[in-house]
């Protein structure tokens, strides 16, 4: 932290709220890792991420601030197979899962590095349940380092100075990044907002990371990290912004105005969450009105909000040899009346927000109504949003509203069944268990 951030830390202060340990089992994720990717070929999934606290005496000693840190996951973006693997693409039919995205300070010649899989992304290839050993630990780092997450990336040389002796630049890459860029469970906890994407989103979202990272890649440009002018968030923000989720949030602003207005992991994803499920945004005038909602209808085909954006929650791995599990995650909020911590209960408090089924029944219903209030065309052009705009403009706008309805209502009672399905047969399952 820069001297003239550590001046400042008491104003900060003043905006740092829910200083506590947080339970990061609420919601949980209940049943949704095994049929989400099932429901959803394409999907974001942002994270926010608590605080880091490593026990001393075990590699290096990591203490993170109370902010943390985000990443998100991309399900259906793969690496490149060619020069350089930290370009993305579309998977092909059989490929990994998918890839998660981190954006650290650490790194000189990148934005941000791409982990391939879920698994090990988010679990470091450790079975749930398992305990994080100094030997599993070890093994985490193995199989980073075969997978090649850092191969051809630098990092900063003031990250290697007190480099232990008997240890190679190569290898503290890996170790300065256990639950920072991969293998977050183990010292991490966090709150997820999975939101579906169709594949032009995915491929919006792709050629806006890779054009991100190009100029650090070609060395064109030296990547310097910086917490108010282009920090984690805004990354995976701007990603969900060019695929008409919501307005971009500009970069490298002049830094007073930045210091007003950056995004907060934990903000972020009570933001994306109220956002994503923002229904009333199925209102059609009111997607007409708002350039994100307008955008997703005419450029991507698809509703501004859709079924099975939900949050989902993970503690840190225990028990747990190397890192503290007791951990805290803050708001960036005025600390007696700020919305936040109140918008947080609410989310985790609603079924409809949590539970892949309940929320596929809200947008069910919701869907039919907006089908019942449907207008013809004249109706639409008498409209004030509509007064100066070409008669063609609002046909193409309705007509492209219309057929992501129709499409959407036919498609969420399908996952609605395939999502009750799944729940009963795995809990014939767990009865033939019990048995």
């Amino acid at each position: 932290m820069t001297g003239w951030v550590r001046r400042l830390s008491p104003l900060l202060a003043l905006w740092l709220v829910a200083c506590g340990v947080v339970d990061f089992t609420r919601p949980g994720t209940g049943d949704t890792e095994a049929t989400y990717a099932g429901t959803y070929r394409y999907y974001a999934e942002f994270c926010a991420l608590s605080q880091i606290s490593k026990r001393p005496g075990f590699g290096a000693e990591i203490r993170g601030e109370i902010g943390g840190h985000a990443v998100f996951y991309l399900h259906g973006a793969c690496r490149g197979t060619g020069a350089d693997p930290q370009v993305l693409r579309l998977c092909e039919a059989g490929e990994a899962d998918g890839v998660g995205i981190s954006m650290n300070e650490h790194f000189r010649n990148a934005k941000w590095v791409a982990i391939p899989g879920r698994d090990f992304f988010f679990d470091g290839g450790l079975p749930r349940g398992e305990p994080l050993t100094r030997a599993a630990y070890r093994r985490t780092q193995a199989e980073a380092r075969r997978l090649g997450i850092y191969d051809g990336i630098e990092f900063h040389p003031r990250y290697f100075e007190g480099i232990p002796a008997d240890t190679t630049a190569e290898a503290y890459k890996y170790e300065l990044s256990v639950a920072t860029d991969y293998a977050l469970s183990h010292g991490r906890g966090r709150y997820c907002a999975r939101v579906p994407v169709n594949q032009a989103q995915l491929v919006a979202m792709i050629g806006f990371l890779n054009a991100e990272n190009a100029p650090y890649r070609s060395g064109a440009r030296e990547f310097r990290w910086s917490l108010f002018q282009d920090n984690c968030i805004h990354l995976a923000h701007n990603a969900l912004a060019v695929a008409g989720v919501w307005p971009e949030w500009p970069t490298n602003r002049p830094l007073l105005v930045s210091f007003f207005d950056f995004p907060v992991p934990k903000n972020e994803f009570v933001n994306l969450m109220r956002r994503a499920n923002d229904t009333a945004l199925l209102d059609p005038l009111a997607a007409w009105r708002d350039p994100a909602a307008r955008r997703a209808v005419l450029e991507f085909g698809q509703l501004p909000v859709r079924p099975g954006t939900i949050a989902l929650s993970w503690p840190a791995r225990e028990p747990n040899e190397v890192y503290e599990t007791a951990l805290k995650l803050v708001f960036y909020d005025e600390p007696h009346l700020g919305p936040y911590r109140f918008w947080l209960d609410a989310i985790l408090a609603d079924p409809e927000r949590t539970d892949l089924a309940e929320n596929l029944r809200l947008y069910a219903a919701r869907y039919r109504q907006q089908r019942a209030a449907w207008q013809p065309l004249p109706w639409w052009l008498a409209q004030p949003e509509f007064r100066d705009v070409p008669p063609a403009a609002v046909s193409a706008f309705r007509s492209r509203f219309a057929a992501a309805l129709g499409r959407d209502i036919a498609t969420v009672e399908r996952q609605l069944a395939q999502v009750e399905r799944a729940r009963a047969v795995a809990t014939l399952g767990q009865r033939s268990v019990m048995r």
